[in-house]
């Protein structure tokens, strides 16, 4: 079998998507880093900071969730590339203008805008790559993407703490939005999918009410968005909530929120690496996910009922291994992106990683909900069997999509 060489230009898409999703992670972890510093600075006090810093988030997700739709028919409709640029324009001047923030509501509708933005970047420059690469190397281009772009998580707590200003979560936004900003001018040299451009004019496109026209589709659809729930569980579960946990288990010191997200996307970062890797090895992405569930939820139950009277670098060593096996990020989406036609591969590539994420307000709501009754690690243990359940069930029934073609439309 003669080896499939990559060009130079797809080396340069590859590049481009990756740093653009690392300036995507960076801005959209960014809030969470400098929530109390910003709020703080608009004059919020006491339990404000977290009420409103909820509404915030939650605002920021209801333009992620309406981005992905959005930014998915319009990539499905007028090509990848576009979204390419105009996704990280939107976000990056949203993030540049959050700098200069002094009232609650222009905050509120900057974290809107730059979620519309941030929606759409990651699944424009997964379809775009996935389209341009050989069937062989699909993997290894997702897996440099996703694994560059979570190491944008580690980069926004850096950037916060490298002054102690109380004005300097402003600098920290104006720096996301320039470093978004400038690779607009890399994004230059990128090109649109061929797969795109050979679209018949009368093949329906980007039509989002499709997915849920076929039983069939719809049942796919809804696979590939719970084969992700797990990823999000150990993010906004397991990590978010890992100092109250650590501490009900003796934790002899302490492990703070920024500490914790900081090691949980080190680990996200290698393991997307080596997810990706697994796959190409195995020659199949339904195998690597599910070793990584298998995995993840065997350290899951260790980690809520297994540690005690525990290190605080023994603790942090348990969030990175737990962000390490919830790091099945970039074979979820490739599998997700194989799974359906070039005439909805966009709208499903960019919807369906905005869902997951959505996904955590149930999961959250649901945790919060069962603390009274039954505690918060045995909580966190039935919202995560109820994840990783679902989870290995989807993968069961997608079908594999290692080496197929994607030159194909759903009709």
């Amino acid at each position: 079998m003669i080896e499939e060489k990559l060009s130079s230009k797809a080396k340069l898409l590859i590049a481009v998507a990756a740093l653009g999703y690392f300036v995507d992670v960076y801005d959209l972890i960014l809030f969470s880093v400098v929530r109390n510093p910003s709020l703080k600075s608009l004059g919020l006090v006491g339990p404000d900071l977290l009420n409103q810093g909820l509404n915030l988030m939650n605002i920021q997700m209801g333009g992620m969730l309406l981005g992905g739709i959005l930014w998915g028919i319009y990539g499905d409709k007028k090509g990848r590339k576009s979204v390419l640029f105009g996704s990280i324009l939107l976000y990056s001047i949203a993030n540049a203008l959050n700098g200069m923030v002094h009232d609650l509501d222009t905050y509120a509708w900057l974290r809107f805008l730059a979620g519309i933005g941030l929606a759409g970047e990651l699944g424009a420059g997964i379809t775009l790559v996935n389209e341009t690469l050989p069937p062989s190397k699909r993997g290894i281009g997702t897996l440099i993407i996703a694994g560059v772009g979570a190491s944008g998580a580690i980069f926004a707590p850096i950037v916060s703490n490298f002054s102690s200003d109380p004005e300097w979560w402003r600098t920290c936004y104006y720096i996301g939005g320039a470093m978004g900003l400038a690779l607009l001018l890399l994004r230059l040299g990128t090109f649109e999918s061929g797969m795109f451009l050979e679209l018949e004019m009368d093949v329906k496109r980007g039509n989002f009410f499709q997915l849920f026209s076929h039983g069939q589709i719809f049942k796919k659809y809804l696979y590939c968005i719970l084969m992700g729930l797990p990823i999000w569980y150990i993010i906004g579960i397991l990590v978010f909530s890992s100092p109250e946990l650590l501490q009900s288990m003796g934790l002899k010191g302490v492990i703070t929120g920024g500490d914790a997200i900081m090691y949980c996307y080190l680990g996200l970062s290698v393991g997307d690496f080596a997810s990706g890797y697994l796959s190409q090895v195995l020659k199949s992405r339904n195998k690597a996910v599910m070793s990584y569930l298998v995995i993840a939820w065997v350290l899951t139950i260790y980690f809520l009922y297994a540690m005690s009277d525990i290190s605080v670098v023994y603790g942090n060593i348990m969030i990175t291994l737990l962000g390490f096996f919830g790091g099945y990020w970039a074979v979820f989406l490739t599998s997700s992106s194989e799974q359906f036609g070039t005439n909805l591969r966009m709208t499903v590539t960019t919807t369906v990683p905005n869902f997951v994420r959505g996904a955590l307000i149930p999961i959250s709501l649901l945790f919060k909900f069962l603390i009274p009754s039954v505690g918060m690690v045995n909580s966190a243990a039935i919202v995560g069997a109820l994840c990783f359940g679902l989870s290995i069930w989807s993968v069961s029934h997608l079908k594999e999509t290692f080496g197929k073609s994607l030159d194909f439309i759903e009709e």
